[in-house]
């Protein structure tokens, strides 16, 4: 009997290096020369998986959002996971942008996922495990070809593929 081969796709994120881009990103926004004298403030809600800036002006807190991504992108996190959730005024003039951290596939985003792989015609299983989709097969590579479709698919999340077994 042939041995099956399986993995998982998740959108979960490294919590310890996001802290550590935040925390770069802090420290650029600090040295910069733009920055210095103005108010420009980055505040991690772990718990709510919220970042909120607060800047002097819209585009401020842009480029602190641009320097936020770079950070992230360069400690191997997605760009897509970082999503600007909304702009608000704030007293003073400020401007407080709410960014969300996107992290888990949502029931919606999971069925498109093992829709796109059964519509591969591949011989391989999807099935929805929570907030991951996993794929069974016999050959690895019907298991690889998958996970090329769904990378170019080019979905709104960031998808990792994990426990390639």
């Amino acid at each position: 009997m042939a041995k099956e081969h399986s993995f998982d796709i998740t959108a979960e994120i490294d919590k310890q290096e996001l802290k550590n881009a935040i925390e770069q990103a802090k420290k650029e926004i600090t040295n910069r020369y733009d920055f210095r004298g103005l108010v420009a403030e980055v505040d991690y809600n772990e718990n709510s998986k919220v970042i909120f800036l607060t800047a002097t002006s819209d585009n401020k807190a842009e480029a602190m959002f641009d320097i936020l991504v770079s950070k992230a992108i360069k400690r191997g996190i997605s760009a897509k996971a970082l999503k600007e959730h909304k702009r608000d005024s704030v007293g003073g003039g400020n401007t407080k942008l709410t960014v969300s951290i996107n992290d888990t596939i949502s029931k919606d985003d999971a069925r498109k996922i093992v829709k796109e792989i059964k519509d591969l015609k591949l011989k391989v299983q999807a099935s929805i495990r929570g907030d991951e989709v996993r794929v069974v097969g016999k050959s690895i590579d019907d298991l690889q070809a998958a996970i090329s479709a769904i990378r170019k698919k080019d979905l709104d999340i960031p998808l990792n593929f994990i426990n390639m077994k």
